[in-house]
This record gives structure tokens, C-alpha cells and sequence, in this order.
């Protein structure tokens, strides 16, 4: 009993202080967003309350001197086009990998598992290269393209599903003459709601909070990201933290809305792709 009772107490200790280092900087964030710029040229700590618990100066600069609202809606077509994209090709290609029998079948399988382990730093100038060929560089296509095609991970989450349907039910379904492409959209489609929303989540963090891509691709103001909008706080705001936290809450309250709502289909979507 001894030594459960200092195990389990170990155990709660470690949860503590993970989610002290976790919390805090964003209780920094949001104390220093709330604060005015007399507060911070005073030098108040960082974890001191403001004087004005209500002020919401910060977020009415941030919002409108950093265009957030183009910013958001920027994002938000390239976050709807690229998962959407991402969920189509990444489910027909597991469809076409798990149910096809073709020739060097094993060889593509270990090609993108190959292509996983590649750091994507080391094909940058091929891919810019190729981006600005095909004349999407400075705009929305660039990240979109980029986003869809370079996903093996969502490949791998719907294949793991996908094998877990049995294949009788692609059986039955050609006798009642349904060709390949209608058992995918009528049977197998339909089957992978928890790969779709694990891939929705996971890709769509991924997407929102990428600062690289759209930094590169696309310098146009008019067509900055939330990530690269708040990037530019440096330039006017360089020494306004108090505007930047303003921003980078901003920021964070969407993904943290999502995942408050949405975070049991993470778990049970890992859940039931591990175990099936």
C-alpha cells in the first residue's frame, strides 16, 4: 500500500507540474494582454494583475492595425480547401493501396513511408522551384497544394481504418453492381467518420498554426495568415508586448474553442485506429 500510495502521489506531482509549465506561459500571455502600455513601461511583473481587468484596448489594435479579420479569412479558405483535399486524396489513396493488388504494390507503401522520414528543409528549393513554375507562388494555391500533397500521415490514419472494414462488405456490394468507385463513396466513405474527424483535427492545427509555408510563399500583406499577421506586430509593435499577447490570444482562442468541443474524437479516433 506504501508504495502504491507514493507512486500514485508521484504520479499526480508530474501531472501538476506539466500542466504548470503548460499554463503559465499562457497566463503570462493573457495578463500581459490586459495590461496598458504605462503598466509595461513601469516594469510590472509578469504574472501582476492589471490595473484594468476589463481593458480590451489591446485586442481592438491588434485586431484592426493587424488586419486579423483578412487574416482569418485567409486562413479559413485555405484550412477548408487544403483538409478537404487532404481527406479525399488521403482516404482514396488508402482505398486504392489496402483493396487494389497491383504490381510494386509493397515498393509504393515504402516509398511514402520513405518520403515521412525526409525533412521537408531539404526539398525546399526543388518544391519552390516547382511552386512558382506552375505560377501559384504569392497566392492562396501555394499552401494549399502544398498542404494536400504532402500529408502521408493522414494516409497512414485512414489505411489503418480502412483495413479494419471488413471486405466483405466491398463483396456484397459489387454483386449488386457497384463498381470501385461507388464501393468507396456508398461503403467505405461513410465508415471512416473517426479517421475524418481525427485527420480534421490533427491536419487542421497543423494548417492553422504553420508560419513557414504561408511566410514564404505567400510576402503579399494582403494575403497574410493569422500566423504571419501577428508576425508583423514586430515591425510596428516591436517594443508593444502588451498588443502582441493582445494578438496571440486572438490567435489561440479558435484552436482552443475546437479542441475544447472536438477533443474526444482525437482520443477515440487514436483509440479505435490503434486497436482495430
Amino acid at each position: 500500500m506504501t508504495r502504491r500510495t507514493v507512486a500514485r502521489t508521484l504520479v499526480y506531482l508530474s501531472l501538476i507540474l506539466a500542466t504548470l509549465v503548460v499554463l503559465l506561459p499562457l497566463a503570462v500571455v493573457f495578463l500581459t494582454s490586459l495590461k496598458s502600455s504605462k503598466e509595461m513601461a513601469n516594469g510590472s511583473g509578469a504574472l501582476a494583475l492589471p490595473d484594468d481587468p476589463l481593458n480590451l484596448d489591446n485586442y481592438v489594435t491588434a485586431f484592426r492595425d493587424g488586419q486579423m479579420l483578412s487574416a482569418f479569412g485567409n486562413t479559413a479558405i485555405i484550412l477548408v480547401v487544403a483538409v478537404g483535399g487532404t481527406i479525399l486524396i488521403g482516404s482514396m489513396t488508402a482505398y486504392a493501396i489496402d483493396r487494389f493488388h497491383f504490381r510494386f504494390k509493397k515498393l509504393v507503401v515504402t516509398l511514402f513511408l520513405l518520403a515521412a522520414l525526409v525533412p521537408g528543409v531539404t526539398t525546399q528549393v526543388a518544391t519552390f522551384q516547382i511552386v512558382n513554375s506552375f505560377g501559384m507562388f504569392d497566392s492562396l494555391w501555394a499552401p494549399i497544394a502544398l498542404y494536400m500533397g504532402t500529408d502521408i500521415v493522414s494516409i497512414y490514419i485512414f489505411l489503418q481504418f480502412i483495413r479494419s472494414i471488413p471486405i466483405s462488405l466491398d463483396e456484397a456490394a459489387r454483386l449488386d453492381g457497384a463498381n470501385a468507385f461507388a464501393v468507396y463513396r456508398k461503403v467505405i466513405f461513410p465508415l471512416l467518420k473517426p479517421a475524418i474527424a481525427t485527420v480534421v483535427i490533427v491536419k487542421g492545427i497543423n494548417v492553422y498554426n504553420d508560419f513557414y509555408i504561408p511566410f514564404l510563399y505567400m510576402p503579399s500583406e494582403d494575403l497574410g495568415v493569422i500566423s504571419t499577421s501577428l508576425f508583423r506586430f514586430k515591425g510596428p509593435f516591436g517594443a508593444h508586448w502588451e498588443t502582441i499577447s493582445a494578438g496571440a490570444i486572438l490567435v489561440i482562442l479558435p484552436t482552443l474553442i475546437v479542441f475544447l468541443f472536438l477533443q474526444r474524437f482525437i482520443y477515440n479516433g487514436f483509440m479505435r485506429g490503434a486497436t482495430k
